[in-house]
């Protein structure tokens, strides 16, 4: 036990730093957002005195927030399903049924990973702007499904890989069609990691900035990470208020990490192990 303790430090002292590192800009924030503008400008990194919900209140009733919070839920719930229905579909194709080209296509579709989104804006930018589907929610949706879908089908077909085929031939002996073994079989097994990829892709959707910024013109179509965005110039004299807009974006983020932690590190390592 001696021996092992120094090591045990080695890696506590690091982690505990970077946990420190991690949580300050969210405290800070927090401790900002409790202030009014003139606390702030008299004493900027003092602790607060006082809890209060008026910034809050402020920011979510002056800075249209509540119109940037349902677009952003209309457009992640939205991207979601169509990311897990394709995904899981797509995934079981990839692991379970043999047809010709299939390795071919999977790399073609995996290999979209390896290009940055910045790479393709411009064509991505004219493509949904001669379909008319520029500053709506159905554009943005499909934008999201197409730069998250590579993601999406990789992990769902390597989950779905170390299920037994087996059970597949099992399923089609007793007289399953391919969609009612997919229905029937393949959902109810892969749901670990139908959830656990599911909650990775609210997640890059929530905190988009780059491809809602870009598709999203209106101030009204805005999601909520591109108008927090915008508050930083709107309330440039009251960072408080700024603030209290921040905090707002975040908390969404923060609790479904907090209630999901397990399924979003099972995500990062879905089929590693049988389901």
């Amino acid at each position: 036990m001696l021996s092992r303790g120094p090591g045990r430090w080695a890696i506590a002292i690091p982690m505990a730093l970077l946990a420190l590192a991690t949580l300050y800009p969210l405290l800070f924030t927090l401790n900002v957002s409790q202030k009014t503008r003139r606390e702030y400008v008299l004493d900027r990194l003092g602790l607060t005195d006082r809890l209060s919900l008026d910034n809050f209140v402020a920011a979510w009733q002056t800075s249209g927030l509540n119109t940037y919070v349902l677009n952003s839920t209309i457009v992640t719930v939205g991207a979601v399903v169509a990311l897990l229905v394709l995904g899981s579909m797509a995934g079981f194709a990839f692991s379970q049924l043999r047809f010709r080209g299939s390795r071919v296509l999977l790399l073609l579709i995996l290999s979209a990973l390896l290009i940055p989104f910045q790479v393709i804006m411009v064509p991505f930018f004219r493509i949904l702007g001669g379909i008319g589907l520029l500053d709506t929610h159905l554009g943005l949706i499909l934008a999201y499904t197409s730069q998250f879908l590579p993601f999406t089908i990789f992990l769902m077909t390597s989950y779905y890989s170390r299920i037994p085929g087996e059970i597949v031939e099992a399923a089609r002996v007793d007289g399953s069609s391919t969609l009612g073994i997919y229905l029937r079989l393949m959902l109810p097994l892969g749901r670990p990691a139908l959830l656990s990829v599911g909650i990775l892709n609210a997640l890059f959707c929530w905190n988009d900035v780059l491809i809602a910024l870009l598709t999203m013109q209106s101030q009204d179509n805005r999601t909520l990470m591109v108008g927090v965005t915008a508050l930083r110039g709107q309330y440039s004299d009251n960072i408080p208020l700024f603030a209290s807009g921040v905090v707002i974006a975040a908390l969404p983020v923060l609790l479904l990490y907090l209630f999901f932690q397990k399924q979003i590190t099972d995500g990062v390592t879905a089929g590693a192990t049988k389901g």
